[in-house]
C-alpha cells in the first residue's frame, strides 16, 4: 500500500512498542486490540495521534502555535500518509454509567445505524445467516407446537405488534382498530377490551399489540379445511398489521413465540425481530444485555472473601462474624446454632464440608424464623461483600 491509501509506521518504539512496523488502511474502521500492556494506546495515542497532531501544529503560524502548544516528537523512525488527527481519550467525565466515549461524541448513534442498515444478521445460536420466512412456514411452525410442547392441545393468541416503547395515549389508535372489527389489545402485557376506556400515561413508553385471533391447536385440526383456512387467514392478517412480524402467545404458559416474514434461522426455523438501530442500543430494552441491563458491569458475591472453607463457624470461618465466634453465648452464635439445629447441620463442621444447600442457608439466610430464637434469618451474611465484574 502507498501513503495515499494507508498510514505507514516504521520503527515505532513508544513505551511498550518494540521497534514495530505497521500499515493501517485509510477510509476504514480500524480497531487495535491486544492484551493489557501490549502497546495499543502507545501506538494509537502516543505515536500516530502524537505525530499527526505535531505535524499539523507545525504547519500553522508561529502566532497560532503559541496558543496550541507543541507535542513532543514520537519515538518512531517515520510515518507516511498522516493527516491531521483528532483523539478522543476514554476518561470518566461524570458518574453516569451510561455515558461513554461513544455517547459523548455521538459516534454511538452512527455506529448503531451502520450496523443496522449495512450489516447482515446471523443467528446467535447457530451462526447461520438469517433469511425470510413464508406464511406457510409460519403456519407449519404453529401446527408443530403441540408436538414440540408434548401436549394434545395448545391454546394460542395471535398478536400483531403495533407500538413498541413509544410515549402517548393512543386513543385514536384504539378506536381505529375497534372500528375495523378487532375486539382486544394487549397493552404493556395486559389484555384489554377495545370497548373499554383505556387510559394510558402520555409521558410513559407503551407497547401495544392487537389480538387478531384466539385458537386451540391440536394434531387432529390439520385435516380440518375450515380451521386451516381460518389459521392461514389470521396469520396473514396478523403479519399485515404487524409489518410482517407477529407474536404468538402460548396462553397456558403465558409466554410469546416470535414469528416473522423478515428474519428466520434456516437451520432451526427460529424467528428473530428485524434488526433496527435500537437493537444495538444499551439504553433500550430491545438491545440492552439482560444480565447487566446495559450498564456493562454486574455485582456478584465473591464467596472466597466471605468464609474460609477449612474452618468451622465456631472457629471463625465466617469472616463477617469471626470476632463473635469466640463468644459461644453471643447473639450471633446463638442465632447460627439455632439455624444449624433447625436445618440439620453443625456449626462445628468445616464450611467447605457443608452441602451447597446448608452453606447457602448460612450465607444467604432461609427466610424463616429460627428455632428457639424470636428473630428472623432473612438477611444474608454476604450482602456487604460484593465483587464487581466488568463486562465488555
Amino acid at each position: 500500500m502507498d501513503s495515499e491509501r494507508s498510514i505507514v509506521v516504521k520503527g515505532a518504539r513508544s513505551h511498550n512498542l518494540k521497534n514495530i512496523d505497521v500499515t493501517i488502511p485509510k477510509d476504514k474502521l480500524v480497531v487495535i486490540t491486544g492484551l493489557s500492556g501490549s502497546g495499543k494506546s502507545s501506538l494509537a495515542f502516543d505515536t500516530i495521534y502524537a505525530e499527526g497532531q505535531r505535524k499539523y501544529v507545525e504547519s500553522l503560524s508561529s502566532y497560532a502555535r503559541q496558543f496550541l502548544g507543541m507535542m513532543e516528537k514520537a519515538d518512531v523512525d517515520h510515518i507516511d500518509g498522516l493527516s491531521p488527527a483528532i483523539s478522543i481519550d476514554q476518561k470518566t467525565s461524570g458518574h453516569n454509567p451510561r455515558s461513554t466515549v461513544g455517547t459523548v461524541t455521538e459516534i454511538y448513534d452512527y455506529m448503531r445505524l451502520l450496523f443496522a442498515r449495512a450489516g447482515h444478521p446471523h443467528s446467535p445460536r447457530t451462526g447461520a445467516r438469517l433469511s425470510s420466512q413464508s406464511v406457510q412456514q409460519i403456519v407449519d411452525g404453529l401446527l408443530a407446537l403441540p408436538a414440540k410442547l408434548g401436549r394434545e392441545s395448545v391454546k394460542i393468541m395471535l398478536l400483531a405488534p403495533i407500538i413498541r416503547d413509544r410515549k402517548g395515549t393512543y386513543e385514536e389508535l384504539f378506536q381505529r382498530f375497534l372500528s375495523q372489527g378487532f375486539i382486544r389489545a394487549r397493552v404493556d402485557g395486559q389484555i384489554y377490551s377495545l370497548e373499554e376506556d383505556i387510559q394510558l400515561d402520555r409521558y410513559k413508553k407503551h407497547t401495544i399489540e392487537v389480538v387478531v385471533d384466539r385458537l386451540a391447536l391440536s394434531a387432529d385440526k390439520t385435516g380440518d379445511e375450515a380451521f386451516m383456512k381460518r389459521l392461514t387467514d389470521s396469520v396473514e392478517t396478523t403479519l399485515n398489521l404487524g409489518d410482517r412480524e407477529m407474536l404468538v402467545n402460548l396462553v397456558d404458559e403465558n409466554r410469546d413465540e416470535f414469528f416473522s416474514e423478515k428474519l428466520v434461522d434456516p437451520e432451526t426455523g427460529e424467528s428473530f425481530p428485524q434488526v433496527e438501530p435500537h437493537t444495538f442500543s444499551f439504553n433500550s430494552p430491545h438491545g440492552a444485555c439482560e444480565r447487566c441491563s446495559g450498564l456493562g458491569s454486574i455485582k456478584e458475591i465473591d464467596e472466597a472473601s466471605v468464609y474460609n472453607p477449612n474452618l468451622t463457624i465456631s472457629e471463625g470461618g465466617l469472616f463477617p462474624w469471626s470476632k463473635m465466634a469466640d463468644n459461644e453465648n453471643s447473639w450471633h452464635m446463638q442465632l447460627l446454632k439455632a439455624v444449624a439445629e433447625s436445618e440439620g447441620f453443625s456449626v462445628r463442621t468445616p464450611l467447605g464440608q457443608l452441602s451447597d444447600a446448608h452453606r447457602s442457608i448460612v450465607l444467604q439466610g432461609n427466610g424463616k424464623k429460627s428455632t428457639g430464637l424470636p428473630i428472623i434469618t432473612r438477611h444474608p451474611v454476604v450482602r456487604r461483600q460484593p465483587r464487581l465484574h466488568m463486562r465488555a
